[in-house]
């Protein structure tokens, strides 16, 4: 393999201070410490610039002092808690904050938009969405920040909604859309109603000159909406473009799918992120599968373009190029984070690329301008065999370089031996199932596979100045067994009008037997300890968090699944006219076969079925592929205790990387966040945090002061908070 030489592609920090509020762009060098002068440094876009490096040039934090670290200031989010653990309502928070000009802003567990001082964690203004509506606990990874002369606005998203708010004052901009609010089903217009379907936009969009880039996050299920990519004017709010991720008659990659394929399958979604190249004018993201997860038996064909990297221009929304790393997704295996921009020396020519990692613990290095590969990758052959009437494709791609950053099938050899009951446990379950290929198609044996949580989650990864790109990694086995709807139906010929109603709606992810999935989809069964009528039925208006709005049921229908759901005395003893409820409703598009189970299969003592690491932290020379080294991330302390190896937890949130020889990341179950030495992988700092942190950290100076900080929301099966805490050095070094 040539010697390649990495640069990273140029970052724009915008150096202001508080006091004049002015804006410049600077290109630090990796010797431009703020140790020798006073500038501030901000972050002032999601990934820290356009190219979503999640790199700072700061070095104030080192090696040689990161042990000092302290905190420097907290900010509790919630104005109802002074701990900064909330209810049993299990919210997160997953915002990686922004600073602009030494204003720091972000969300609360609740979506309030707010500002603080950067420097003292102090509250200038605090925004909230839903003063005057309904309260919609969507996700918001993060917000965007625009100005043009002494118009400055914040753009984040809540609910089913993109918000414009001034930036100085935290007061809506009633000239943006309708009275500061635009509509995300905008432009989503098909052969049905999509108003009462569930969209929203998890990741922020960028800006491109005056336009908006966003894509949404939909349901995976039959009634999900599309996932269309978008494009809005950032000073009205109206819709500019549309990219029609499910090709219409006429568009490139019509022909991948059955014909009018567009009216009645949804999702192929950006629900991760997007990176700019304002020199080309062009966005770079990934796309997801298309729903319902698990079954295409209606799409035969690739099906562009679900699981593909795209190149979009960015003033029109055109198609550049497009790159498919999952052909005829059968395996939920969305591209899970933004690409990560960077220029490459090969062959004695730079070429700029982007780097995205995959669910199923994949790198694809490709040319910026072609969509080429840098590295070889090899297609070849798959099972092809599957449910009824199923059309797997035979050929999937697999990258030589770099190689897998997380495990690829779950082999005998793999089964857990933490204990030898545990590995009994579980290899009982191996031998009733099928486990032999990463593309094994979805059955009704069940299949144990991996990628379903990553790999690589929404969280990204980071390069630094010399191409080593760090990326975290999880290492979790699904089990996954399908079952018909035909065959459901006819061996519960006395299914009631409620279980109905749950079986169509709500066992897709929560399971046929309430039981959640082991970690962030819940359990039902006692539901009603946790939640009432009241609270419930909010929720299925209205969605939460990872869980789609299911406005489509009528009052009704929804009052008969709470009671269901609560198992409720009323409903026991028949006091509501079930029969009023339909055994099934028509949605846009209603799959054969839906998941009976799917669940994270852990041992009986809660831990993953696989022998550690259950998660890691990778550093990967883009300059030859090569792998510098690998470490567990994460630990259980009473398997500790044990003397068992530090396994690494599951993890979600991201790393930064800094020219100090740092690369900062929280995203464990421990709720600790990390630093590590970037050369050697060896943990230099670590601090626990109020609640876990599954964000992504940032870094930024103020007055020639470098802070970190990270959302510590908690959340996914653990205690939830709401605090930002910064560390810093002491004041006097």
């Amino acid at each position: 393999m040539p010697f390649m030489k990495i640069i990273l592609y140029a970052p724009c920090f915008f150096l202001a201070t508080i006091m004049t509020g002015t804006m410049g762009c600077h290109h630090p060098k990796a010797s431009d410490s703020i140790k020798k002068d006073s500038l501030s440094v901000d972050w002032p876009i999601y990934g820290g610039n356009a190219a979503g490096n999640r790199y700072s040039a700061l070095s104030q934090i080192n090696t040689s002092n990161v042990d000092q670290l302290n905190i420097a200031w907290i900010y509790h989010s919630e104005p109802d808690t002074t701990s900064g653990i909330l209810h049993p309502e299990k919210s997160d928070v997953q915002c990686q904050p922004i600073v602009v000009n030494g204003i720091l802003y972000a969300t609360s567990p609740k979506l309030k938009l707010f500002a603080l001082e950067a420097a003292t964690g102090k509250k200038i203004w605090e925004f909230d969405p839903f003063q005057n509506r309904p309260r919609r606990m969507t996700t918001c990874r993060g917000v965007v920040y625009w100005e043009e002369k002494s118009d400055h606005r914040i753009l984040f998203t809540a609910g089913s909604n993109l918000y414009a708010v001034n930036a100085m004052t935290g007061k809506s901009i009633n000239d943006f859309g309708d009275s500061g609010v635009t509509d995300l089903h905008t432009g989503l217009n098909l052969n049905y109603d999509v108003k009462n379907l569930y969209v929203a936009a998890t990741s922020p969009g960028v800006i491109y000159k005056n336009t908006l880039i966003l894509g949404s996050a939909v349901s995976e299920g039959g009634d999900a909406a599309p996932g269309y990519v978008r494009g809005f004017d950032v000073k009205t709010g109206k819709l500019k473009w549309v990219f029609h991720t499910i090709p219409e008659p006429g568009e490139s990659g019509y022909d991948t799918w059955p014909k009018n394929a567009h009216k009645k399958i949804g999702a192929v979604n950006n629900w991760s992120g997007i990176t700019l190249d304002e020199k080309r004018g062009s966005v770079f993201l990934g796309t997801g599968s298309p729903a319902s997860d698990y079954y295409g038996g209606d799409r035969a064909g690739i099906n562009l373009f679900s699981d593909c990297i795209l190149s979009l221009d960015a003033e029109s929304g055109k198609l550049n190029w497009y790159y498919q790393t999952i052909h005829h997704d059968l395996w939920d295996r969305d591209l899970p984070c933004p690409p990560n921009l960077a220029t490459i020396e090969y062959k004695g020519k730079k070429t700029d690329v982007l780097a995205i990692a995959t669910k199923d613990g994949l790198i694809f290095v490709l040319d910026r301008d072609s969509g080429h590969s840098i590295f070889p990758v090899a297609e070849q052959k798959v099972p092809v065999y599957g449910i009824p009437g199923e059309h797997p494709w035979p050929y999937q791609n697999y990258p030589v370089k770099p190689l897998p950053f997380s495990n690829q099938i779950f082999s005998d050899s793999d089964i857990t031996n933490l204990n030898p009951s545990s590995h009994a446990f579980i290899k009982k379950i191996f031998d009733s199932t099928e486990h032999e290929n990463k593309f094994l198609p979805p059955g009704e044996k069940g299949t144990l596979l991996y990628g379903y949580s990553g790999g690589a989650e929404w969280g990204g990864n980071a390069i630094d100045s010399n191409g080593i790109l760090y990326q975290n990694a999880n290492n979790q086995v699904w089990i996954l067994q399908m079952q018909s709807r035909s065959d459901y139906l006819k061996n519960n010929k006395s299914l009631t009008p409620a279980q109905s109603l749950y079986n169509v709606n709500c066992s897709s992810c929560h399971g046929m037997d309430k039981k959640g999935n082991g970690s962030e989809i819940p359990e039902l069964i006692s539901l009603n300890k946790r939640l009432t009528e009241s609270e419930i039925d909010n929720i299925l208006q209205e969605g939460r968090r990872r869980m789609p709005s299911f406005k489509k049921l009528s009052s009704e229908e929804r009052k008969t699944l709470i009671l269901y759901l609560l198992n409720s005395k009323q409903f026991i003893n028949g006091k509501v006219n079930m029969k009023s409820a339909p055994v099934h409703r028509t949605q846009p598009y209603d799959p054969p076969y839906r998941a009976k189970v799917w669940v994270r299969l852990l041992d009986p003592d809660g831990y993953p079925a696989v022998k550690p690491p259950w998660g890691t932290l990778n550093a990967i020379d883009l300059k030859t592929g090569d792998y510098l080294w690998r470490v567990p991330l994460g630990e259980f302390p009473e398997l500790t205790k044990k003397g068992i190896p530090v396994t690494g937890t599951e993890n979600y949130g991201g790393p930064v990387v800094t020219e100090g020889g740092l690369v900062f990341i929280a995203a464990t179950r421990d709720e600790k966040i990390r630093a590590f030495n970037k050369t050697t992988g060896k943990i230099v700092w670590e601090q626990q945090l109020p609640a876990a942190g599954f964000a992504t950290p940032i870094t930024y100076a103020v007055d020639g002061r470098q802070f970190i900080v990270i959302a510590a929301g908690g959340g996914r099966g653990l205690r939830s908070g709401d605090t930002y805490v910064a560390f810093a050095l002491p004041s006097d070094k």
